[in-house]
């Protein structure tokens, strides 16, 4: 481990004793996490959920490859879906349903975000792909360092386009279930994903020729399908 990812694990040693202060109901040693624990205390906040994005970022100095999808998901389920649930814990809407869509919905757009970043990853010596799928479809560590789109690559990334996708519309219920701006916001971000995923399959998931960010004409047509279309 390199020195600057041994600092990184010690401040987040440090924030996961922080985390063990408020569980046991001792006060934090810094105003971060005193008013953190504020927070938890007023609004009844499982912080089961904050050790959870700690694990997450704790695992990133550590692994650097995922076998399958299932330790890949099992890594989202730290990274992104602790988010949302702490959101709609703190907004009120924790139940069961809520929290299912949330996950898939949160899953999803931690999914779609290791797409359009790969290229970023592997510079950072980390792949968030299944090494599995990589391996069914062909691709190889090779593609990604030399960037090489034929049609092994086309192939493999629709597929994993499509997951995500179908991640966001198996979520996209939430919306219509959480009153008001929530919901809104909710939809707003639902549809920021599908135009991402839009933009990748439009471009047959080249992530090495051109960006997959959201730009202004996007944004325009999210606004649009958010507050004029069902």
């Amino acid at each position: 481990m390199c020195i600057r990812d041994r600092f990184k694990q010690e401040r987040l040693g440090f924030f996961r004793e922080e985390l063990q202060r408020i569980q046991s109901s001792h006060s934090p040693l810094t105003p971060l996490f005193s008013e953190l624990g504020l927070l938890i205390a007023q609004h009844n906040l499982p912080i089961t959920l904050f050790f959870q994005l700690l694990d997450a970022f704790e695992q990133d100095l550590t692994i650097k490859r995922y076998e399958n999808f299932a330790q890949l998901r099992m890594y989202c389920d730290r990274s992104a879906n602790p988010v949302g649930r702490i959101l709609l814990h703190l907004f009120g809407h924790a139940q069961d349903d809520n929290l299912k869509w949330s996950d898939s919905i949160c899953t999803s757009l931690q999914i779609i975000n290791f797409l359009q970043d790969i290229t970023d990853d592997y510079e950072m010596g980390r792949i968030y792909l299944p090494q599995d799928e990589m391996d069914s479809f062909g691709v190889t560590e090779h593609h990604i360092k030399n960037k090489v789109f034929d049609l092994n690559w086309l192939n493999f990334m629709d597929f994993q386009i499509n997951r995500a996708r179908q991640y966001l519309d198996d979520g996209s219920a939430l919306y219509d279930k959480l009153p008001g701006r929530m919901g809104i916001e909710i939809k707003t971000i639902v549809k920021s994903g599908l135009q991402v995923t839009k933009k990748l399959s439009a471009s047959r998931g080249n992530v090495f020729a051109k960006t997959h960010k959201i730009n202004s004409l996007d944004f325009a047509c999210i606004l649009f399908q958010t507050i004029f279309r069902n």
